[in-house]
C-alpha cells in the first residue's frame, strides 16, 4: 500500500459518518465535531481523490456512484477494525494482572493480604510469578513487579511500597549461646539463601570475607528459607520486616543490619496501565497507607 496516496484518516472518518447518517449534522454529532467541520473534511477528501463523492444538486447531499463505492469499502474496513478493537479490549479486560515478585515477599507479605483483595475485587484475576529474577515489563506480559532495591531503575516507574533494611539473622539454636560474631566467624556456619540469588557470598564479600560459607549453603524458595532459618538450619540474609516478630520474640537473633534506604517498590513500565492493573496498584498502596 502506498501510504503517501492515502487520504487523511479524519476525512475518511467524516465521510464514513456521513455515509452512515446521510446528514452532516448527525455525522458531526457522531464524531463530536461541528457540521461545518464535516463539510470541510468532505470537500478535502474530494480534492485529495480528484473525484466527486457527493451530489449537491438537490436539497440534500447524496452519494455519487464513486461515493457509494468508497462508502462500501469504508464500511467493511472500519467494521473490521472496530470488531478487532472490541475483541482486544474484551481480551485485556479478562486477562489476569500478571505480577512478578520474590517468593519471600509473596509468602510473607502478599499472600496473607490477598483474601481481602479477592473479596473486594472478585472480578479481577491475578497471576503471581514468584521469582527472584528481574523480568521485562511490557503490555501483554508481566505488568507489575515488586522488587527490593533503591528504586533507581531507568526506563521504569518505581514507587516505594515498604521500606525495610537488610539484616543478617540466625536462630539461637544455631548460634549456641554465642553473641556478637564477626563476618568471618559467621562464614564458618551453614547459610540459607533464596533460589536464584547469591546473597550469602555477596554479603560476606562486602564485609571483606574472600570465601563463601565454609559449612555449606542451601538454596531454597523464599518461604522455606524463613522456615529453615527459624528452625536453626542456617544463617540468612533477609528483609527485617519479614522477621521482625521473630526478632522481638527472641526466636531469631539480628547479627548485622545493612544501612541504607532500601525497600520494596511497585515497579511498572513507562506505558499506560490497564484499569485492572491500576486497581491492583492502588490496593497495594492502601496496604501501607501510601496513596
Amino acid at each position: 500500500m502506498d501510504w503517501m496516496k492515502m487520504p487523511p484518516l479524519a476525512s475518511l472518518k467524516a465521510f464514513h459518518a456521513f455515509a452512515e447518517t446521510g446528514n452532516v449534522v448527525q455525522a458531526g454529532a457522531l464524531l463530536n465535531v461541528s457540521h461545518a467541520a464535516i463539510s470541510q473534511q468532505l470537500r478535502a477528501l474530494e480534492r485529495h481523490l480528484g473525484a466527486a463523492l457527493l451530489d449537491r444538486s438537490g436539497k440534500s447531499m447524496v452519494l455519487t456512484a464513486e461515493g457509494e463505492k468508497l462508502a462500501r469499502a469504508l464500511h467493511l474496513g472500519f467494521g473490521a477494525i472496530g470488531d478487532a478493537v472490541a475483541d482486544l479490549m474484551h481480551f485485556t479486560e479478562d486477562r489476569p494482572v500478571h505480577v512478578s515478585l520474590t517468593p519471600s515477599f509473596a509468602a510473607s507479605w502478599l499472600m496473607p493480604r490477598l483474601p481481602a483483595f479477592q473479596a473486594d475485587h472478585p472480578d479481577i484475576p491475578l497471576m503471581l510469578d514468584p521469582s527472584p529474577k528481574q523480568v521485562d515489563l511490557r503490555p501483554g506480559g508481566v505488568e507489575v513487579a515488586i522488587r527490593y532495591g533503591n528504586g533507581n531503575w531507568p526506563g521504569l516507574n518505581a514507587e516505594l511500597l515498604l521500606q525495610s533494611p537488610i539484616v543478617i539473622v540466625a536462630a539461637p539454636s544455631l548460634l549456641k549461646g554465642r553473641g556478637a560474631m564477626t563476618p568471618d566467624e559467621l562464614s564458618q556456619l551453614p547459610w540459607l539463601e533464596e533460589l536464584g540469588t547469591t546473597e550469602a557470598s555477596s554479603w560476606l564479600a562486602r564485609q571483606g570475607v574472600k570465601h563463601g560459607p565454609r559449612a555449606g549453603r542451601i538454596a531454597l524458595p523464599g518461604n522455606l528459607v524463613l522456615e529453615g532459618l527459624r528452625s536453626g538450619q542456617g544463617v540468612s540474609v533477609t528483609v527485617r520486616h519479614f522477621v521482625e516478630p521473630d526478632i522481638q520474640a527472641g526466636r531469631i537473633v539480628e547479627l548485622f543490619c545493612e544501612p541504607g534506604e532500601g525497600g520494596y517498590y511497585i515497579v511498572t513500565g513507562d506505558v499506560p496501565l490497564r484499569p485492572a492493573v491500576k486497581v491492583f496498584v492502588g490496593w497495594l498502596r492502601r496496604q501501607t497507607g501510601r496513596m
